[in-house]
């Protein structure tokens, strides 16, 4: 006999709008963005910790979605690659990222373009190693990464005062 899973209430700020629905207990904030609420820039890949895909912002911060509980979320400002640009404008960073060809096939940019912003926004002018210490815990297979540390400088290039993320 299969037990009924109760679902709780939840109230998440995403994107600077406000969503209330009904989530398990045991159900990730990735889950609930890409199938409550159809957020599917945030990518599921390795779903372990390990590839960096499904990266957010939570209260400013880099967060891998995969491995946190929607329910934990409460109470703090979640950020997704759909709520980064405003007005369909895209940021600083977004336009390196494209700039410098550091897109390929895409899987792995929503991550490494919303921890760089995070990484931007909290030093405005990382060293190169900084920048990869951020980036470490993020997996690309097409770039090779050159392209993408060339973006992250190119947005360092063009930010002013650590406003990579408008």
């Amino acid at each position: 006999m299969e037990t009924k899973k109760q679902k709780l209430l939840l109230e998440l700020s995403i994107n600077d709008e406000s969503y209330e629905l009904a989530v398990g207990p045991q159900e990730t904030l990735l889950e609930v963005l890409r199938n409550h609420l159809g957020l599917t820039g945030t990518k599921e890949g390795c779903d372990t910790g390990e590839c960096g895909s499904c990266t957010v912002l939570i209260d400013g911060k880099p967060v891998l979605s995969c491995l946190t509980l929607a329910l934990n979320c409460r109470n703090k400002k979640i950020v997704t690659i759909e709520g980064l640009g405003k007005e369909g404008a895209m940021t600083i960073v977004q336009n390196a990222f494209l700039e410098k060809g550091a897109v390929q096939c895409g899987f792995c940019t929503p991550g490494m373009v919303l921890a760089t912003t995070a990484l931007l926004e909290e030093m405005p002018a990382p060293s190169d190693r900084e920048t990869k210490k951020a980036l470490e815990g993020h997996l690309c297979r097409c770039t090779g990464y050159n392209k993408i540390l060339e973006a992250v400088g190119l947005a360092v290039a063009r930010s002013s005062g650590g406003s990579a993320g408008t």
